[in-house]
């Protein structure tokens, strides 16, 4: 008998609050039904969380909150209970920021599997903040190594970057800014073919114009200028299973500056 697909689902909210009041419920309960869906921006406490806000999509929720108010945090839903779940990968810098969950299961065929929503930083704001995200991708390097070593991994969020021309509509003029730098575009380089990651969704779908991100301004959506910079990276074993057609980014409504991408695995819990 062949696995029953299950679906992951990655949608940066840019605040739950407002995806919440936009319909994002709706959506994932009625048409997305994802088995696991990762959520980076919060942008809210462990206070501000209803139990609405706690079980989006009718999954059960776990959430890594940012110390600051109305900033970052990273939320991870699921369906099937996992075996363990963890906050924070253990930077001293970064973990006060609200980046990480992880939910890691038992496969009954003896695989291990992690789930990971992650938010990497944003270097757009001022040089400190672009000075940072590089200290995050060379932390961050490490605890992926450590992940690779204790079994599959699909991982999922908002990297903040595009990694290639074909990954945002007007590249020649984001060559220098944050997001598209040559040292950010060589760490996801390497990253995929050095330590052997897999871009899953490139890996099913090689057609330009596949945004994931558009700004606020200038019409930016409505003429599809934006970015690719959200991802579901995985492990090679599991990204075999991510079934051709499957994936999708939606934008048919408008819950974040974000779009959800989706992706079905033929995974079997």
């Amino acid at each position: 008998m062949n696995p029953s697909p299950l679906r992951v689902t990655s949608l940066n909210l840019n605040g739950i609050r407002s995806a919440s009041s936009k319909g994002v419920d709706a959506w994932l309960r009625r048409q997305a039904r994802p088995d696991w869906l990762c959520v980076q921006e919060l942008k809210a406490l462990d206070v501000d969380m209803t139990p609405e806000l706690r079980t989006l999509g009718g999954l059960q929720g776990v959430f890594h909150h940012a110390q600051k108010p109305g900033y970052s945090g990273v939320g991870l839903y699921f369906r099937h209970t996992p075996d363990d779940l963890r906050t924070g990968f253990g930077s001293s810098e970064f973990d006060a920021e609200g980046r990480y969950v992880e939910a890691r299961y038992r496969l009954p065929d003896g695989l291990r599997l992690a789930l990971v929503s992650v938010y990497f930083p944003s270097g757009s704001s001022s040089e400190d903040r672009q000075r940072a995200k590089y200290r995050f991708l060379a932390e961050f390097e490490e605890h992926m190594k450590a992940l690779q070593a204790q079994g599959e991994v699909i991982l999922c969020g908002d990297v903040n970057i595009a990694h290639r021309e074909i990954d945002l509509k007007n590249w020649k003029g984001n060559l220098k800014n944050s997001g598209f730098l040559p040292e950010e575009r060589s760490w996801m380089t390497h990253v995929l073919d050095d330590l052997g990651w897999v871009d899953v969704f490139r890996s099913l779908n090689p057609l330009p114009e596949q945004y994931t991100w558009w700004s606020n301004r200038g019409q930016a959506r409505a003429k599809n200028v934006g970015w690719r910079i959200d991802y579901q990276l995985a492990t090679p074993g599991v990204a075999r299973l991510a079934q051709r057609g499957s994936e999708s980014i939606y934008t048919a409504e408008r819950f974040s500056d974000h779009a959800p991408l989706s992706i079905d695995y033929a995974l079997a819990l």
